[in-house]
């Protein structure tokens, strides 16, 4: 038996881009619009919050252990990463779990408030609903974007985490750095799609009651005015410097004693080389997992456009298999 870490570990990816696919923005865009999307039998789960409010589930059929899948900003099961990495969970063996933040389900949420980037105690109480499942709580969850870091920031706050692994892929470990990103640049592209995004489900959430907030919805041009005048308030931040600071997973990393696996790629255009954090700053359980390209949710690889791998699904597989039979013989990779 090995002696467990004492601090977190820094290494070299082993993913290696499509030379079709050169650049951060083709592997970014990519697979958005032209991954597959196969189609999942799921059934329906809905939690009743303690504040009234609700998030529902997909669930996979019961194959194995759980596996809790959190999507990234306006996400859904419509997503490239998403059926996909349902799906080859499924045939590896797991129950995949697709969890739609707080508000992005078919229904709009009851209240006000929605789902931000440091909504860890939203994952908290669906971990605490599941573990009360005859099946137990999920075995491990696996976080996109704004997803991995609300999973990463509920893993460096709780003492006792219901999770026994994680996977976080292409993480904003600094809000405020992924807001500077998306002004820059080809970037920008980025920016204005997924504001318009979270300004249509803004009004499709309030379009038969009133909307609580004296805004121009139509004025907002970036992510700092947004989350200032939306986010913020909403959720109970003082404004955007005290939401970016507070919601933010990087000052939780050192924190992190669960095996956790961060895939992330220096060439993000979601953020900075600068955001990575460095290997001091991880926790005993975190191995960060650096590639010098893949763009954001993207690492697409293969040998022709007709025949991509979507590297991630096996990476992630990968990883929750060789826990497993880490567990067996009582050690950690």
């Amino acid at each position: 038996m090995t002696s467990p870490r004492t601090t977190g570990r820094l290494t070299t990816s082993r993913f290696r881009p499509a030379w079709w696919l050169p650049g951060p923005h083709l592997q970014t865009l990519w697979p958005s619009l032209m991954g597959r999307r196969p189609r999942l039998a799921l059934t329906r789960r809905r939690i009743e919050l303690a504040d009234g409010d609700f998030i529902d589930l997909a669930l996979g059929a019961p194959s194995g252990p759980r596996v809790l899948v959190i999507h990234g900003l306006e996400g859904n099961l419509e997503l490239h990463y998403a059926g996909g990495l349902m799906q080859t969970l499924a045939h590896g063996g797991f129950q995949p779990i697709f969890l739609f933040l707080r508000g992005c389900s078919e229904e709009p949420n009851r209240l006000d408030r929605a789902y931000h980037s440091g909504a860890s105690a939203d994952l908290a109480e669906v971990l605490e609903v599941l573990s009360r499942d005859p099946e137990g709580a999920p075995l491990a969850a696996i976080g996109f974007s704004l997803g991995a870091n609300l999973l990463l920031k509920y893993l460096g706050e709780t003492p006792a985490p219901r999770l026994q692994r994680a996977v976080a892929v292409s993480v904003p470990f600094v809000l405020r750095d992924a807001m500077l990103r998306l002004d820059l640049g080809g970037s920008r592209l980025y920016r204005r799609y997924l504001l318009g995004r979270l300004k249509a489900s803004l009004r499709r959430k309030f379009a038969e009651r009133l909307f609580p907030l004296d805004v121009d919805l139509d004025a907002i041009r970036d992510f700092n005015q947004f989350d200032d005048q939306i986010t913020a308030p909403l959720n109970g931040f003082a404004g955007v410097f005290d939401y970016y600071t507070r919601a933010s997973c990087r000052p939780f990393l050192a924190s992190i004693h669960t095996p956790t696996l961060i895939l992330q790629a220096a060439d993000d255009p979601f953020m900075f080389p600068t955001t990575v954090p460095w290997a001091h700053e991880l926790g005993p359980g975190v191995t960060l997992e650096l590639a010098a390209h893949g763009g954001h949710v993207g690492f697409v690889a293969g040998t022709w456009p007709w025949k991509p791998h979507y590297w991630l699904e096996t990476r992630v597989l990968e990883y929750l298999r060789i826990q497993d039979l880490s567990c067996v013989q009582g050690t950690q990779p």
